[in-house]
């Protein structure tokens, strides 16, 4: 990544999340603290409102807003693919907002014309309409953190009825996960969305358990993962 991106990436940084520490700045970019740093003191000298409080982080002062987008033809065509993968593959919703999104960055930008139909990295496939539905409720489910009961059809054609909380959605490349706390197992699970046959909102309340959220849910995966790696690796010494 070119410096010049870098400091852009790190304004925006800054701007989302302010105060932000030296130290989630360089996690998020992939650099040292030191290389911070200096890119707080370069920002400075060329003019950045940037103001540092120990102890706290970095913010911007509050009238300050971002240059103009400006976007190489390599980011453009990636923008243009995702586009079109979440046209393929998201529910409609989120289709929608994605073409409006590119609507609204090809009226910012002047030196490039944006058409996605001639495009020469194209994304192709679709989603079932009723997969698309599904994505739609768990997605509003997982924003109001509401329960769900869902009827599950397993790979070897057994049917369970399960009461789930849904943390997650995950696109594998052809298909969508869901990641929840499953009530009948007491349990982190993940349950394929094209394999739901129903659902509807339940009103039950998530157990009250501070850890039963995403980010608990997403290192119990780590966890499992590795255990899984190692288990591999040592089968094949």
């Amino acid at each position: 990544m070119r410096k010049a991106d870098r400091l852009f990436q790190l304004v925006n940084l800054i701007r989302v999340h302010q105060p932000i520490s030296a130290e989630r700045l360089a996690s998020r970019i992939g650099v040292s603290v030191r290389s911070i740093y200096r890119y707080i003191d370069d920002l400075s000298f060329s003019g950045i409102p940037i103001y540092g409080t120990a102890g706290v982080g970095y913010a911007l002062d509050a009238d300050f807003e971002l240059p103009p987008l400006t976007l190489n033809r390599l980011e453009l065509d990636a923008l243009m693919l995702g586009v079109e993968m979440l046209s393929a593959a998201a529910d409609n919703d989120l289709s929608s907002a994605a073409k409006t999104l590119l609507s609204k960055i090809s009226a910012s930008i002047a030196h490039h014309k944006v058409d996605p139909a001639l495009a020469t990295i194209r994304a192709l496939g679709s989603t079932p309409d009723s997969t698309r539905s599904h994505l739609t409720m768990l997605r509003r489910a997982i924003e109001k953190g509401q329960a769900l009961r869902i009827t599950y059809t397993r790979l070897d054609g057994a049917t369970s009825q399960r009461l789930i909380f849904p943390l997650g959605l995950f696109y594998w490349g052809g298909k969508w996960t869901v990641g929840c706390w499953c009530d009948a197992r007491a349990a982190y699970r993940d349950f394929r969305v094209d394999r739901i046959a129903s659902m509807v909102i339940a009103h039950e309340a998530l157990p009250d358990n501070p850890a039963l959220d995403l980010h608990a849910y997403m290192k119990h995966q780590a966890s499992q993962w590795q255990a899984i790696t190692a288990t591999d690796n040592t089968l094949s010494v």
